[in-house]
């Protein structure tokens, strides 16, 4: 197989003109670095939530999954390895923006509203609190940057200029409404989506697709609903646990320096969680 694309997670290979397989690795990114650990089963965990919502949402809008049976896949894939990590999908020609869907101010968004009551030049209500649910949705994308590079925060109205107005409205209004259907299950679970980003596609026909991975811990923010308190920030099931300890342990990516195993082993442990909780499953290793 071709392999077209090395992420700081997947692995990208071309079966054929139309189609793709997507590996998920065990690597963990954050601040940018790719960093020198794997998670143990961490590439199954995000493979098997991303087909969960796949199918969730497939009343919304279409999505790439062809298949996701090793059986399905070309013969060199068909090996231990790659079982349950993998996914066959359609070829899709891609949209370069992240689409991003805050429900809460956190992170990079309540930074940018303590110093100027906006999100991505969106005007917030005053006296909104660290982690505080907000009164709607937002949609706040962003440009799809480059391996090792950061995104830049685009506003709607250039969005438009990109795509064409009918269809950056379109990717709003499913964003959202996906985010929406998905955030209401995850709290009847006890896990609340403080936001998330989505990849889309157009297929042959120029249809809008859902691509790449959805609702992963490593694309959202997972809250545990019963530890959840307004104005601070909050305990995650996602790879913010990993982001907190470089930070609170002066850990330097650039060095690449062994990462303590009990770190690894906490890290794989609310990955695992995550899944559990959300599809009320047992994960298979």
């Amino acid at each position: 197989m071709k392999k077209i694309s090395s992420g700081k997670v997947r692995e990208i290979y071309e079966v054929d003109e139309d189609k793709l397989l997507l590996v998920v690795s065990d690597r963990i990114s954050a601040f940018d670095y790719i960093l020198p650990a794997m998670i143990p089963n961490k590439g199954k965990v995000l493979n098997k939530i991303s087909e969960f919502w796949f199918d969730y949402v497939s009343d919304i809008i279409p999505n790439h999954i062809i298949s996701t049976d090793i059986k399905d896949f070309p013969n060199e894939f068909q090996t231990p390895e790659f079982e349950g990590r993998s996914m066959l999908v359609k070829k899709l020609k891609m949209i370069p923006v992240e689409c991003i869907v805050r429900g809460y101010i956190t992170g990079s968004g309540w930074k940018s509203y303590q110093e100027n009551g906006t999100v991505c030049g969106i005007k917030l209500p005053e006296g909104l609190q660290e982690s505080e649910k907000l009164p709607e949705p937002i949609f706040t994308p962003t440009t799809k940057a480059e391996l090792g590079t950061h995104d830049e925060n685009i506003s709607f109205d250039q969005v438009c200029k990109m795509l064409g107005k009918d269809l950056a409205e379109k990717l709003r209004a499913k964003t959202i409404e996906v985010y929406t259907k998905c955030a209401e299950y995850a709290a009847t679970r006890g896990i609340i989506i403080a936001d998330t980003k989505f990849e889309f596609g157009l297929d042959e026909n120029g249809e809008l697709v859902l691509g790449d991975e959805v609702l992963t811990p490593d694309s959202s923010r997972f809250w545990p609903a019963a530890d959840y308190t307004v104005g601070k920030s909050q305990k995650s099931f996602d790879k913010q646990y990993m982001r907190d300890w470089i930070k609170s342990s002066g850990y330097d990516p650039e060095t690449k320096a062994p990462i303590p195993q009990d770190v690894i082993d906490t890290t794989s442990a609310k990955y695992i969680e995550a899944y559990e909780i959300l599809t009320n499953k047992k994960f298979d290793k």
